[in-house]
């Protein structure tokens, strides 16, 4: 038997703007991280070569300290690493494979294939027929030439490719990289490592997609896993096992508010989630003020202790109820804007809202402020009904 270890999709370098920039940098410095977790249970479990199907890196423009950090997170495994490039990190004359090049980042066990052809482990008796991606993107079918590829005699053939195969996405989309969907059976080959898909996902018996080992999308489709292949003797089926690896969880709730009730309930989910996760909260419905601070303390609470926290409220509504607005203890001028703001017309219901909830969200914080403090902030009030 040989136990080869499939991953694809690091996109090393990637940095994310949705994000803090805090956060940003340390979803980034995660990545590096999971490679090297990544080499170790190579070595672990005493795997015969580690083969990576593309988009290493995220971009062409990567910091000479990030390939060193990259390159350098490979060293637990010892074995062979066979590489290719993707879609992002394509093959140029000049770009970031020829960057690590030219400062002699490469070690000496990588095996980088930058031009179609075969890879050959004379010690597994194995041939790794390579499609690197030679520019972002193509409209030909780059693992064509495996069906005629010849390799030795009773060795294993695996292919390694990056791109999209042809029937997964809608019949309306023409999807750029794309592979045949039966090129394992017509290329003979023992197995098929794809990368570009960022879950986890089996083409066939012998095509399967690996994912990205850190998780990069809130989308449910079995990211943050690496694959266990073993193979037998040239042509029995492999045995492939998925492996979790990631750091980060992402997940993505949607949450329709409308008792007090859903409000206690999304304040538990809140507290519930833990350090290592990545969550998009997607809030709608409605909300009364005291509800609405309720939720502000305990996002307040999640941003401290989840690693990153998106929340959407764009469809969630704020709807004050008298008792609300009485407990603001709000006359005068500041009465008088806080019922326009609650009479708002449907056009500047949006904006209205917005301006409510920062007004109430003020009034709340000077009514718990110790006196001292509240004496210098009444000014500031008194002066703006000026």
């Amino acid at each position: 038997m040989t136990l080869l270890l499939h991953t694809a999709d690091w996109q090393i370098g990637r940095t994310d703007a949705r994000f803090a920039a805090e956060d940003a940098a340390a979803l980034a410095e995660a990545r590096i991280a999971t490679v090297e977790r990544l080499a170790q249970r190579a070595a672990e479990r005493g795997a015969d070569a580690v083969l990576v199907a593309g988009d290493v890196f995220d971009a062409q423009a990567i910091s000479p300290r990030t390939l060193r950090r990259l390159f350098n997170a490979l060293a637990p495994f010892p074995g062979p690493w066979v590489m290719i490039p993707g879609n992002h990190d394509a093959a140029l004359a000049e770009g970031v494979w020829a960057d690590a090049r030219r400062q002699d980042l490469l070690p000496p066990n990588l095996q980088l294939a930058l031009q179609p052809g075969v890879v050959e482990l004379p010690a597994l008796r194995l041939a790794v027929l390579a499609a690197p991606l030679t520019q972002r993107h193509t409209f030909d079918d780059t693992t064509a030439w495996f069906d005629g590829a010849r390799t030795p005699a009773g060795w294993r053939r695996v292919g390694l490719a990056h791109g999209a195969v042809q029937g997964l996405l809608a019949e309306s989309i023409d999807a750029p990289n794309p592979i045949a969907p039966d090129r394992a059976a017509r290329a003979r080959l023992d197995y098929l490592a794809l990368g570009d898909w960022h879950g986890a996902k089996a083409i066939d018996a012998r095509t399967w997609y690996a994912g990205t080992p850190e998780p990069d999308r809130f989308k449910d489709n079995a990211p943050g896993r690496m694959l266990w292949v073993r193979l037998g003797e040239a042509g029995e089926l492999p045995q492939v096992e998925p492996e979790a690896i990631a750091r980060h969880r992402w997940r993505e709730l949607a949450l329709p508010l409308a008792v007090g009730s859903d409000v206690d309930a999304a304040i538990a989910l809140l507290a519930a989630c833990g350090g290592d996760e990545v969550l998009s909260l997607v809030l709608s419905g409605s909300v009364d003020l005291a509800g609405h601070q309720r939720l502000l303390r305990a996002r307040q609470d999640a941003e401290a202790r989840l690693r990153a926290l998106l929340v959407d409220e764009t469809q969630l509504r704020l709807a004050p109820t008298d008792e609300d607005i009485a407990a603001l203890q709000a006359d005068g001028y500041l009465g008088a804007v806080l019922a326009e703001l609650r009479e708002a017309p449907p056009a500047k219901a949006r904006t209205a809202q917005d301006a409510l909830a920062i007004l109430a969200s003020l009034l709340a914080e000077q009514r718990e402020l110790p006196p001292s403090r509240t004496q210098s902030v009444q000014p500031l009030a008194q002066g703006a009904g000026a």
